[in-house]
């Protein structure tokens, strides 16, 4: 039985509203912790986000304003400039969708206009969530360092420093997980209602008529998965070489020729990498990420709508299931997040990564059972999935729908539960992913370990050789789970249940994202507190916060290739199943041929992205060695870096290198 439509309206308004309110609560308890001279007050101390002891003083603090100052204004810079070069190609290339699809399509410029529109929502609202990830991560650095603070305490007793940081830490990266999900969803979620309400001729006796348009517009919403997904080009790439140009920058002259150690403030370059921590990691993730999502739920409507069945593309509730399915994750996600902050607090070092780990594993455990409610309670008990065909009579009625689609092989009946099977194996193979990829890069285990004495005993070649090794090796595991997945999802419900295998794996994207955020954040703070010189015992801290953070950046990256692996083929399948193709034969001239250069293609994307890279680090490398031999005073620490300087070269670089990257794609 499916549910009424105001059950599939009210949870898609209350849950982003949810993810906001909850946003700007973590929001208000991180600026709970003062930057001021007079750190300590009483409503921190009630926070439980600050201690009394271990106070900086007020130079510190002034030191810290400063750095995280720098922070700021490099990382703002950055966007801005990235922004500007955005727009134009916002506006561009959104003519170019308006006037193709206008003159081209059947229903004329009504769906140029539409596809238009969502383009450019998806695009604005990827750079939106973007830009909040960025504002939080160096809003909250300095306050992570700062909450970090405290006396030493012996190993293996409870140290509220810990548990301060963290918390600080943890809330950070959640306002970008549950912000960025909550403005996907409501902003999707206006577009359809907008649609609806404007779409020509979504009533009426005519079926046939009614099944075109429904089709039509939710193809015109695809352009919000676009509009997505090419942001995030511009945010990964970007972000990326501006993040290793200056990390490599920084490391080879500072490190390696200079002999100072990692965060020092006489290197120049120190800032750069810091800014770029956060405008690749943070912000850059976020629109990679945001754009999987906004694909795979396109993918999903633009497949659902081409069922013959009224039960599911004519109906308001059973289309929007992809959308619940996020709004439940959103929901799921939240519950979680109580667990690292209140049910079991970390109050050792040895605590957290555990505690990041049990938010993988929580989130998906409540989001199981909540995956089986929807789909019994949003989706007809069985319906058709798949393009029929013309399967329709003069006066626009459907020929018996049952017999014609069972007697068509590209066709296939759905049972309502089917669905939860699609999107719990997308669910738990996105859990396995994030698992096996911690075993294969975490300290905690014998691969890493075993590569770490390997180094020491026989040198940088041998662990090179088997540092790739073990990189290969780490692939197979996560390879078949997601072949798995896409078998038993198509068997079930063919390119739909492809698409909810993907919605499956984004469900707990909020809690994804928070981890991932929670990474770079914590590595800022461990830069701010060795440039301000906050004591061992704080650094020692820092250090630990991101030690977990490093590896569970590692689980999300698995996640983030995994999730765009289902994507990819989501979108696939909804590309097949609108053109009415059967079968691909592979084996045919221009099939293979196009899939030797499809598999040639990220080598060279590869190639140039780190010939991009190299480039960029080069300028870095030559700007910092220049600033060594050409300002005296600089290694003695009586002498500022031109810290300026390397951020500039750290943007121009990255966005010039960005532009050719972007449009060989």
């Amino acid at each position: 039985m499916v549910l009424p439509e105001i059950a599939a309206t009210l949870p898609l308004i209350l849950a982003p509203a949810l993810g906001f309110a909850f946003a700007a609560l973590y929001v208000y308890q991180v600026s709970q912790v003062s930057l001021d001279d007079r750190r300590g007050s009483i409503q921190e101390e009630e926070a439980g986000l600050v201690g009394s002891s271990g106070a900086a003083t007020p130079a510190q603090m002034k030191r810290i304003r400063e750095i995280t100052s720098f922070i700021t204004r490099g990382a703002r810079s950055f966007l801005f400039a990235e922004y500007r070069y955005m727009a134009v190609f916002i506006v561009v290339f959104g003519l170019i969708v308006l006037i193709s699809l206008g003159l081209a399509s059947p229903l004329g410029w009504p769906d140029g206009v539409f596809t238009a529109i969502s383009f450019v929502a998806g695009a604005i609202a990827s750079i939106v969530s973007g830009y909040i990830g960025m504002s939080i991560a160096v809003y909250a650095n300095g306050r992570v360092a700062v909450s970090a603070m405290g006396p030493q305490v012996a190993p293996g007793r409870p140290d509220n420093a810990y548990r301060r940081g963290f918390t600080v830490a943890f809330k950070s990266g959640a306002v970008m997980g549950f912000a960025l999900c909550a403005l996907a969803l409501i902003v999707l979620f206006v577009l359809v209602c907008l649609f609806y309400l404007r779409w020509p001729y979504l009533e009426g006796d005519n079926l046939k008529v009614r099944f075109d348009r429904t089709v039509a517009l939710y193809e015109a919403l695809a352009g919000f998965g676009l509009g997505g997904s090419s942001i995030a080009l511009f945010g990964r790439v970007g972000g990326g070489i501006y993040t290793k140009a200056a990390d490599v920058g920084a490391d080879l002259v500072g490190k390696v020729e200079q002999g100072i150690p990692e965060d020092d403030p006489r290197n120049p370059a120190v800032i750069a990498d810091n800014v770029g921590d956060n405008v690749g990691d943070v912000a850059g993730m976020g629109a990679d990420l945001f754009g999987s999502f906004a694909e795979a739920t396109c993918a999903a409507l633009v497949v659902a709508s081409t069922s013959p069945s009224k039960e599911l593309a004519l109906d308001w509730t059973a289309m929007n299931y992809p959308l619940m399915i996020s709004a439940g994750g959103l929901l799921s996600c939240f519950l979680t997040s109580f667990v690292a902050t209140h049910i079991a607090p970390v109050t050792r070092k040895s605590e957290i990564e555990k505690s990041l780990k049990y938010q993988l594993f929580v989130s998906t455990i409540i989001m199981t059972p909540v995956l089986y409610g929807l789909s019994v309670g949003y989706l007809p008990k069985e319906f058709w999935v798949g393009r029929c065909g013309d399967c329709w009579d003069t006066r626009g009625l459907p020929i018996t729908v049952d017999e014609l689609c069972g007697a068509i092989k590209t066709c296939q009946k759905v049972q309502s539960y089917y669905m939860f099977f699609c999107g719990a194996a997308g669910l738990w193979s996105g859990l396995a992913i994030g698992l096996i990829t911690e075993y294969w890069t975490s300290h905690t285990y014998q691969p890493v370990r075993n590569l770490s004495r390997t180094c020491g005993e026989t040198g940088a070649a041998t662990n090179i050789i088997l540092g790739l090794a073990l990189g290969y090796n780490s692939v197979i595991i996560p390879s078949i789970c997601i072949a798995v997945t896409i078998y038993v999802s198509q068997r079930l419900a063919g390119m739909f249940g492809i698409g909810i295998a993907a919605l499956g794996i984004l469900s707990t994207l909020a809690t994804g994202l928070t981890i991932d955020s929670y990474g770079p954040i914590s590595d800022n703070a461990g830069g701010v507190a060795e440039m301000c010189e906050l004591g061992d015992s704080t650094r020692e801290r820092t250090d630990a916060l991101d030690a977990a953070g490093n590896t569970t950046a590692a689980i999300g990256k698995g996640f983030a290739i995994g999730s765009a692996a289902f994507v990819s083929l989501a979108l696939f399948g909804a590309f097949v199943t609108r053109a009415d193709i059967e079968v691909v034969d592979l084996m045919a001239p221009f099939p293979f041929a196009g899939l030797l250069i499809g598999a040639m293609l990220p080598y060279w994307f590869s190639a140039m992205t780190m010939g991009a890279v190299g480039r960029a680090a080069d300028e870095m490398v030559h700007e910092v060695q220049r600033q060594f031999r050409e300002m005296p005073g600089l290694m003695e620490g009586t002498t500022l870096p031109d810290y300026e300087r390397c951020i500039t070269i750290s943007t121009t670089a990255s966005l010039k290198e960005m532009i050719a990257l972007a449009l060989s794609s």
